[in-house]
């Protein structure tokens, strides 16, 4: 994937980067997998606002993607490669040979034309999905389930995989792209490969009104608020008034212990001290 600089031709170009749409093969997403969605601006089901600084932005449709890869043991192709404006992965039109259509997330060198598949003794090669019990050790592989049948929900971001680094018992170890092992069970299904688009994450947006059509609002720093607002607000001047750095709801947010739960199936987290 290429970032195209633009000619400085106003100061909000100046600094911007583009990421080239030339791999896209069309603007027309397939009607019978768009749905309507509904913005929430950070908001749970109750109306609390439970994610801050969201709201707003470009408006857009969902694309209904397969992330349980259904349609088993038949043979796709690829025929269109498609932009989501819900994620930051290209997603690829797969026409099954049963009449079946559906979105995937595109993983690198699978393009146009290419034929995929999922099932039990399916080729391991990227874009096929099959469970780890059937993946050799060593492979990278991406959309990954937590619990069988579950649906695709480790490492679906552009250019992230696992990889699967042992077999015990009934259990794979996973390398997540956090730097996390973890272990999860072999009849969870994943898909092969390594997803595309990775150069997303060096793009420039260069200026806030990019950010704001992402849907993300501004961010208030604490000591600029009163201190009922937040505990680094209030005081003459700019002061922190000798405290340590903390949320607006008083808890520590640089290096505080907390209480985590104990997960027996996270075998190192992505914060180990031992790497430090």
């Amino acid at each position: 994937m290429t970032i195209i600089k633009r000619k400085p031709r106003n100061p909000s170009l100046r600094f911007q980067t583009f990421l080239s749409s030339a791999d896209i093969t069309t603007t027309t997403p397939e009607k019978s997998l768009v749905v309507g969605l509904k913005r929430k601006a950070g908001r749970n089901a109750y109306g609390r606002i439970t994610v801050r600084h969201r709201g707003g932005g470009a408006q857009k449709s969902y694309r209904v993607i397969d992330f349980k890869r259904s349609v088993r043991d038949v043979e796709g192709t690829v025929t269109t490669v498609e932009y989501d404006p819900n994620r930051n992965v290209r997603i690829g039109l797969v026409v099954y040979r049963n009449g079946v259509k559906a979105y995937i997330l595109l993983p690198e060198t699978v393009k146009v034309g290419s034929s995929i598949q999922s099932g039990q003794d399916v080729e391991a090669k990227p874009g096929n999905a099959m469970p780890l019990r059937k993946i050799p050790v060593g492979f990278t592989i991406h959309n990954i389930e937590v619990r069988p049948g579950e649906g695709g929900t480790f490492a679906r971001s552009a250019g992230t995989s696992a990889q699967l680094m042992a077999k015990s018992g009934e259990y794979a170890t996973l390398k997540m792209p956090s730097g996390e092992i973890r272990l999860v069970h072999l009849d969870c299904w994943a898909t092969i490969g390594v997803l595309g688009n990775a150069d997303y994450k060096n793009i420039c947006w260069g200026k806030a009104g990019r950010t704001r059509q992402r849907g993300f609002r501004p961010s208030v720093r604490g000591m600029a608020m009163n201190p009922v607002d937040h505990p680094h607000g209030g005081g003459e001047g700019r002061s922190k008034s000798g405290s340590h750095p903390q949320t607006p709801w008083g808890k520590g947010c640089k290096g505080t212990r907390t209480r985590k739960k104990v997960n027996p199936c996270i075998l190192r987290r992505r914060k180990s001290r031992k790497e430090k």
